[in-house]
Order: C-alpha cells, then sequence, then structure tokens
C-alpha cells in the first residue's frame, strides 16, 4: 500500500527556532532518555519487592519465565522497535513521534502502577504494560538523538549528543539506585515515579518542540518491518529461554524451541536484509554501513552495549550475593547497598561523558572514543584480578575508572555517528544506532548469564552438596538443594534472597538441625564463602570476554577514519549521496 503523505509543516508556523531553542531540546530529550532508561533498569533492583508484592516465590522454577521477561520484555521491545520508530520520525516528523512517545509512556506507568492482579495474573500485567511503556520509551530513544543533531550546529553537536548520551546511560545505573530506594517504601512506588515525570515532559514537548526539518512523503516498507521486528523478536526471546535450565542441563541451548528461536530469527534476519535491498524506500538503509565511520561506531557501541550490560548485572550478583553479606548486611537490604556502592561508575559517566563531548568537537571523535574502550578493558582486567572478598577502595576505584572510559567512548561515538550521515537520513541513523545499543543490552544478559552459569554448573553442585552435609543437613535434603539449578541460586542472589534459608525452610530441613547449625546455615558469611570459589570461576570467564570485547571495539573504533572538527566527514568515508526517486540511497542521481 502506497501512503502518499503532505510536506509536514512545524508545529509553530511562525518565525523559525530562536537560538535558545536548542537548550530547550536537549532540556527536553535528556529528560525522555532519562527516565526512559531509569526504566530500564529500575525494575532488575526493585524485583524482590514487586515479586514479594504480588505473591511470587522467586526460587520457584516456574516463576524463573516471569523474572526474565519482566527485565527482557522491556530491552526486547526497544531493540526491535527504535529503527522502526527512527524511520517513521523521517517520514511523519521526528517532534511528532517523540511527543507521542512520551504520552504512551505516562499512560503505560500509570497502569503500571495500578496492577489490580497476584501471583501469575499480576506478573503478567506488569510484563504487558511494560512492554507498552517500552514502545513509548522507543519513541523517545529513536528520535532524541536525530532531533539534537537538527538543532545544533556541527561545532555543538557533541556536546549536546554528549550530555543526551551519558544522561541515558547514566539513568541504567540510577535506576539501580532509585529502584532500591523506592522498593522499600512500596513497590508500586517503583512505578508511581515515572508518572509524574512522563506527564511533565509530556506537556512540556508538546507545548515546546518544534520541527525543525520537514518530513518526507513516503511509504511503509511493511515486509522489511514485520521480517525485522518478528526475526529479532524471536532470536531474543530464543536467547531469552536459552538461560533457563533444560531437562538435566544448566541451561536450555539444546531445548529443540531455543534453537528453532535462534535458527529461525537468523534466517528472518537475513530475508530481512535481502528485502532491504530491493525495496525502494527501505526502513534499515544498509547503504549507510558503506560509511566507515558509521559502520565502526555502531559495531563498537554493540560490543562495547553487550560488555557493560553483563558487567552490571554481574556486579550486582557479586555485591548482593557475596560481599555484602560478607560485611554483615542483611539479603533484604543488600539490593539497595549494591546500588549505592555502584555509585562511582556513574560518577565516571558524568564526569567524561560531556567533557568528551565538548573536546571531541574541536579534536575529533576517534582518539577519545578509542582511548576510552582501552581505559574500560583495563577496567575489566583490573576487576578479575581482585579477590571476591574485595577492599572497597580499590573496586571504586575501578568503577570509577571503567565509568570513565565509557564516557570517554559514548558521547564522541554517538557523534561521529550521527554526524557521518546526511539529515534526512538522520532520524533512522538514530534507530539504528538505538538498536544496536538496546540489542547488546538484551544479548548481554544471555551471554553473561550463560556464562557465568557454566561456570557455576561444574563445581558448585558437590561444593553446596558438602557444605550442608557438614553441618548437618540430611543427605537427601542437601542432594535436593545441591541439584537446584545455577540459574536459580544465581536469581536468588540477584533478588536478594538468601537461596540456603530459602531452601532449607522449603524442605523443612531446619526443624531436624541445632540452633548453632541453623544460625550457621543460615547466617550471612556460609552461602557467601561456600560459593565464593565458583562463583570467582565464573567471573574469570565474565570478565574475560568483557575486557575482549572491550578491546575489538577499540580497535573498531581507531578504523573509524578520521573526523573533521566541523563534523563533515573525509572524503573516503562520506555519507550517500541524497535519495532521489528511483534510485538506491547510496547511488547518486544520473546527471542530465
Amino acid at each position: 500500500m502506497k501512503w502518499t503523505l503532505p510536506r509536514l509543516q512545524p508545529q509553530r508556523k511562525d518565525a523559525p527556532p530562536g537560538p535558545g531553542y536548542k537548550w530547550i531540546a536537549l532540556s527536553n530529550t535528556t529528560l525522555g532518555v532519562l527516565i526512559a532508561t531509569i526504566d530500564s533498569s529500575i525494575v532488575i533492583i526493585s524485583l524482590p519487592a514487586i515479586f514479594r508484592g504480588i505473591g511470587l516465590d522467586p526460587l520457584q522454577p516456574g516463576n524463573i519465565g516471569y523474572l526474565l521477561w519482566m527485565i527482557l520484555g522491556y530491552l526486547l521491545v526497544s531493540a526491535v522497535l527504535v529503527v522502526v520508530l527512527g524511520r517513521l520520525g523521517d517520514m511523519f516528523g521526528r517532534v511528532r513521534i517523540y511527543n507521542l512517545g512520551f504520552l504512551v509512556f505516562a499512560c503505560a506507568s500509570v497502569a503500571l502502577s495500578l496492577d489490580p492482579f497476584r501471583a501469575g495474573a499480576g506478573a503478567l500485567w506488569l510484563i504487558l504494560w511494560r512492554i507498552v511503556q517500552a514502545v513509548g520509551g522507543a519513541m523517545l530513544t529513536a528520535n532524541s538523538a536525530a532531533i539534537l543533531t537538527d538543532a545544533f550546529p556541527a561545532r555543538q553537536r557533541g556536546m549536546a549528543l554528549g550530555i543526551n548520551q551519558i544522561t541515558a546511560l547514566a539513568g541504567q545505573f540510577l535506576g539501580l539506585l532509585v529502584g532500591g530506594v523506592l522498593a522499600a517504601v512500596d513497590w508500586r512506588a517503583v512505578f508511581w515515579v515515572s508518572v509524574p515525570v512522563s506527564v511533565t515532559g509530556t506537556v512540556w514537548s508538546y507545548l515546546s518542540l518544534r520541527e525543525t526539518s520537514a518530513g518526507r512523503p513516503g511509504r511503509v516498507d511493511w515486509f522489511g518491518n514485520i521480517t525485522f521486528a518478528t526475526g529479532a523478536g524471536i532470536l531474543l526471546a530464543g536467547i531469552t529461554y536459552g538461560i533457563q535450565p533444560y531437562g538435566t542441563s544448566a541451561t536450555g541451548w539444546g531445548n529443540p524451541w531455543v534453537l528453532a528461536g535462534l535458527f529461525g530469527g537468523g534466517f528472518l534476519l537475513l530475508l530481512f536484509c535481502f528485502v532491504e535491498t530491493r525495496v525502494a524506500e527501505p526502513m534499515f538503509h544498509l547503504a549507510l554501513f558503506k560509511v566507515r565511520a558509521f559502520t565502526a561506531g555502531n559495531l563498537a557501541a554493540l560490543l562495547t552495549s553487550i560488555a557493560r550490560g553483563g558487567m552490571q548485572f554481574m556486579l550486582i550478583i557479586w555485591l548482593q550475593g557475596i560481599w555484602l553479606p560478607l560485611h554483615g548486611y542483611a539479603y533484604e537490604d543488600t539490593p539497595l547497598w549494591a546500588g549505592m556502592f555502584m555509585l562511582p561508575l556513574t560518577f565516571g559517566f558524568l564526569i567524561a561523558g560531556p567533557a568528551s563531548g565538548y573536546l571531541s568537537d574541536r579534536f575529533g571523535a576517534r582518539f577519545f572514543s578509542t582511548t576510552g574502550l582501552v581505559i574500560t578493558a583495563g577496567a575489566f582486567l583490573g576487576l578479575l584480578a581482585l579477590p571476591v572478598d574485595f577492599y572497597y577502595p580499590a573496586f571504586a576505584a575501578l568503577l570509577l575508572l571503567s565509568g570513565l572510559g565509557q564516557g570517554m567512548f559514548s558521547a564522541p561515538n554517538t557523534s561521529s555517528v550521527m554526524g557521518s550521515v546526511p539529515p534526512e537520513y538522520r532520524g533512522v541513523a538514530s534507530g539504528m544506532r538505538a538498536t544496536f545499543q538496546n540489542s547488546g543490552n538484551a544479548l548481554s544478559i544471555g551471554v553473561f548469564f550463560s556464562l557465568m552459569i557454566s561456570g557455576l554448573a561444574s563445581s558448585m553442585p558437590s561444593t553446596l552438596y558438602s557444605g550442608l552435609t557438614a553441618h548437618g543437613v540430611p543427605a537427601a535434603t542437601a542432594h535436593q538443594a545441591a541439584a537446584l539449578p545455577p540459574v536459580s541460586t544465581l536469581f536468588a542472589t540477584f533478588l536478594g534472597e538468601n537461596p540456603v534459608r530459602h531452601l532449607l525452610e522449603s524442605g523443612g530441613a531446619l526443624g531436624h538441625l541445632t540452633a548453632a547449625q541453623r544460625a550457621a546455615l543460615t547466617g550471612h558469611t556460609f552461602f557467601p564463602r561456600l560459593v565464593s570459589g565458583p562463583f570467582h570461576h565464573g567471573l574469570t570467564i565474565v570478565f574475560s570476554v568483557a575486557a575482549g570485547m572491550a578491546l575489538v571495539a577499540a580497535l573498531a573504533s581507531a578504523l573509524r577514519g578520521r573526523h573533521r572538527a566541523d563534523g563533515t566527514p573525509p572524503p573516503h568515508g562520506g555519507p550517500p549521496a541524497p535519495r532521489t526517486k528511483g534510485t538506491a540511497p547510496w547511488r547518486k542521481a544520473p546527471s542530465s
């Protein structure tokens, strides 16, 4: 079906935006991506309170799916839809789609805070509205960078995109702290906080933001949209279920349905790439990958996003499951304190992001992005060298170093990617960039949880069995506890639960033990000391892979080519020529 659209006019038809408009655009879009990214992580740290609030046992195997989809549903939708919504922003107006995103986000936030159900039905309500909320968040993130690129001149673009990007990344970690604080008040408060922010942002964006570039009439690439959304959704869903145990295996990578999802999703994405080279107006401009700065920047962003997401989850488990209990913190309090002890990472983002964005406007993106990734890889190696029961100042210094490195990379890289494409493709380029970043967040869970589970599966069952029987637990009960899939133990610590207390209470073994044995088994130190060896083995694998990804990303960043200080790429890395009717976007129109 061909959609012929009238030429879009700015929301206000008087004089063009004044010199102060760019700051309005920056503040509003920064608020939008901040609330969208805070909500992507706020649930992670709040899941213990949410599960207790709706009456779900986090260690029941059947409830692992609810837990995963409550986290991954938001990330999956964000990864799948940002390109589509960026393309729609190019066609219908970036501000128009952005404003609608704020409205959708606000409505979903209200619905989440009013969950009327309990148990499985309550979890499904939350998952459904989290997905709707993710649609609104994707509208915000897909178009915010394009709006800023339109509003700011090239000499200030890196600074503006740096503030926007670092705020988005910092929001992922601020969500951990905010979620921990609000969950201690009431689990519904986790969702209440989004309501006034999103409502205020909606009203403000509709009143203040204006279209500074007209939409381009065009056709919707329905086949491309369907194959991409279905393929990416099936692939990421397969990865999600691959984390869960299957039969006697610790993970589900041998599950026929998981394999079908992986291969089926991969096939549909290959079909999508073929379709995009054949349609007149594709949603995903593969020709943009001919631009070296665009390709190298997105590859580096994908690898960095995977490594960053894996680090975030592993640090939470490390703090909540081992370090904080060893230092006397109650399990139910560990989510809040884990968020607080990870604040140096956020500070690093906030310090380096705007500064590197400003400097990259003057001196180019390649040096700052590449150096930042090398620093990030060094921080991963430093974390690898720490003992499980570490000295906190050393840990905090490495987190600060990692935050500084990732901040140095993110802002210049975003500016380089967005500045390498012509203005008419900035919406779809912003969506493509966000797709790689959001896909990395979703992939990180599957990749690093699988690596950690593989590391734990080899030694944890025997270690747990020996430790329980040595403290008087009957062999049958100890065997039952040791047979629990490692993913359940990981999620228990992730949710601030003492898995040993939970297992022994559910099995009725506590009544057969002496008071001293019960105190030893259910205290703060038994489980952390028991699993520290297997956990450190898993951490070695995880951080080694993360460091390798950061170094490969640094190599990709170094190969992006030089970028001029005025924002224009060199001739050999220039963007595609503007598209004319009947020609592919990377081919010049025939001369007359």
